[in-house]
């Protein structure tokens, strides 16, 4: 059955053009002519038989039709073009692994490591993207995702990697005002926005009353927590094993050395149909290795 389908040539030259708004620079991305560019847009609206540019005041804008249209031709165009890389890359026989990751956890854990994944399979290409909460599979080019918190990522293979200890952590400055634990809810709690009850956890577990355990500036990313710890703007409650260096610098210090196990963990997870995907087998043996070694 023939698909009702615009030539991609058409799809390109409007997909750059909606992003500039402008079909001059279109042209000069793409390097065509302003009127070559103009002419594939035309054929386009009169294949859809819909207006999707006008201009008001001399200015290029999208219609209704075209902004809507301009969304779903980008990710699209985007995912033809990753499928397209990964093809390519099977001359190589590892293939592609396209991974998620923790912003924190990939910077300070995993990329310093990667030389020796490369080294091992030079013939997978790694490309890396980060997410904090989990997402669809389906709708996304993404083969496999490094997850913490629970073993409930519904449709996916979950592989535990590795638990975490929790630990207290701000500067010099503000760990001498702490003279004692119960000085601690006192002070100003750094929070992570995907662990809201890290502190209150902690609290409990210490034994040590906190009212006010789940109040205080909240930040999306683990590194912005630290960064925000060592600039003294109040305690954070940080894993161990993300904050070693800081600590051994002496940019972050350890007021009460009470650290306590995370009831969550770290996962590697990808949906069932990549369980038998060569990059992500050899990923999760090197992956296990590696933290076998730790």
């Amino acid at each position: 059955m023939r698909r009702f389908i615009p030539s991609t040539s058409c799809l390109i030259a409007f997909d750059t053009a909606a992003r500039h708004l402008s079909f001059t620079k279109a042209a000069n991305e793409l390097h065509m002519t302003q009127g070559a560019v103009s002419r594939q847009a035309a054929i386009l609206e009169d294949y859809l038989g819909v207006k999707l540019f006008e201009r008001i005041n001399r200015r290029l804008i999208l219609t209704a039709a075209g902004a809507e249209y301009a969304v779903q031709v980008a990710a699209i165009l985007k995912e033809i073009e990753m499928a397209t890389f990964q093809v390519m890359a099977h001359k190589n026989s590892g293939g592609v692994l396209n991974l998620a990751t923790l912003p924190t956890f990939g910077v300070k854990w995993l990329i310093p490591r990667l030389a020796k994944f490369t080294a091992a399979h030079p013939d997978v290409i790694l490309n890396l993207s980060t997410e904090v909460l989990p997402f669809d599979f389906n709708s996304r080019a993404v083969d496999a995702a490094i997850h913490f918190g629970e073993p409930n990522w519904p449709g996916a293979v979950m592989v535990r990697l590795m638990g975490e200890e929790v630990l207290p952590v701000c500067s010099l400055e503000l760990s001498r005002k702490i003279k004692r634990i119960e000085d601690l809810p006192e002070m100003t709690l750094l929070q992570h926005t995907t662990r809201p009850q890290a502190w209150h956890d902690w609290f409990n577990h210490v034994g040590v009353a906190c009212p006010d355990a789940l109040s205080g500036p909240r930040f999306e990313q683990l590194s912005m927590v630290i960064q925000a710890a060592a600039a003294g703007l109040g305690v954070a409650l940080m894993p161990k094993f993300l904050v070693e260096t800081e600590i051994a610098l002496g940019q972050l210090h350890v007021p009460f050395p009470f650290a306590v196990k995370s009831p969550q963990s770290y996962y590697l997870t990808y949906p069932e149909k990549n369980a038998s995907k060569a990059a992500v087998i050899k990923f999760q043996e090197w992956i296990l290795g590696e933290l076998a070694e730790a």
